[in-house]
């Protein structure tokens, strides 16, 4: 998993290995989709940036009805990054024009991703959403995805 982390940081800074143009499909939680395009009929993929409440966790299935609400058949712009331990793609996804990652982190559905002392892609957003109380930063016992699985271990 550290080596997975440190590889996502480095590809995000690098730059996308490709893009295409995709339907959402499916959105199984808060931060992972399901997407078809011209090249492959299924694609599972992990948006990258983010770590959205685990579906058991509180304001799981809050996060899960955002990025439905807002993708869910929906033609997206893809940028892929390679995958990740679970054999989803790394991407980050953009529905007219917006990084919906970004999206999902400024409405207060999920932090910015970050490794251990680094500060995460969104953290200027994430640090907006805590100021105005948006989403589950109104929350002030609102516990990370990682410090969940921690306590609890996985959803399934």
């Amino acid at each position: 998993m550290l080596a997975l982390c440190c590889w996502a940081s480095l590809a995000w800074a690098q730059g996308p290995l490709g893009t295409e143009y995709a339907l959402v499909t499916r959105v199984v939680d808060g931060d992972t989709v399901w997407l078809r395009s011209a090249t492959r009929a299924r694609i599972k993929a992990r948006l990258m940036g983010m770590d959205a409440p685990e579906r058991c966790q509180a304001y799981g299935a809050l996060a899960s009805a955002a990025l439905q609400d807002l993708l869910l058949q929906r033609a997206v712009k893809v940028e892929f990054f390679g995958r990740d331990s679970y054999q989803r793609d790394l991407v980050r996804v953009y529905v007219d024009g917006h990084d919906v990652a970004a999206w999902m982190v400024r409405q207060g559905h999920a932090w910015s991703y970050r490794w251990r002392a680094e500060a995460g892609p969104y953290d200027d957003l994430e640090a907006q959403a805590k100021t105005a109380g948006r989403g589950l930063f109104a929350d002030a016992q609102a516990m990370a995805p990682r410090d969940f699985r921690r306590q609890h271990g996985p959803c399934h």
